[in-house]
């Protein structure tokens, strides 16, 4: 895979390391594992952004990029790799409820006291 010099890798990389650690870690992998599924993920990453050249031509000039039809995980080579690597299936599952349109929710609850019970127990 080539890189292009003028871009950072550290978002890719970031990006891959968050979502190893939220939907893999407890899979019980060796650490070389999640690295190796961390840095497919980041190539997937960087692709999407860059995408490879799957040919190029100087005469008439043309170039032709790698693409897969699919979504999310499935779209390049390196998203399918680090699905294989990820053998609980984590990283499946989750290109899967991406692409059906299902979401996580976020709860927000209160694990403290409420205003007026804290005033009420100044006052005694």
């Amino acid at each position: 895979m080539e890189v292009d010099d003028s871009i950072s890798l550290t978002p890719f990389i970031a990006a891959a390391e968050e979502l190893v650690t939220e939907c893999c870690v407890d899979s019980d992998y060796t650490a070389t594992r999640l690295a190796m599924v961390e840095a497919w993920l980041a190539a997937h990453f960087y692709l999407i952004r860059d995408q490879a050249m799957a040919s190029e031509r100087a005469g008439d000039v043309g170039v032709n990029y790698q693409y897969q039809i699919g979504l999310n995980l499935q779209q390049t080579k390196q998203g399918q790799m680090a699905m294989t690597l990820d053998t609980a299936g984590n990283l499946a599952a989750l290109s899967k409820r991406i692409e059906e349109g299902k979401s996580f929710s976020i709860h927000i609850g209160w694990l403290g006291t409420d205003y007026d019970t804290e005033e009420e127990d100044e006052d005694n």
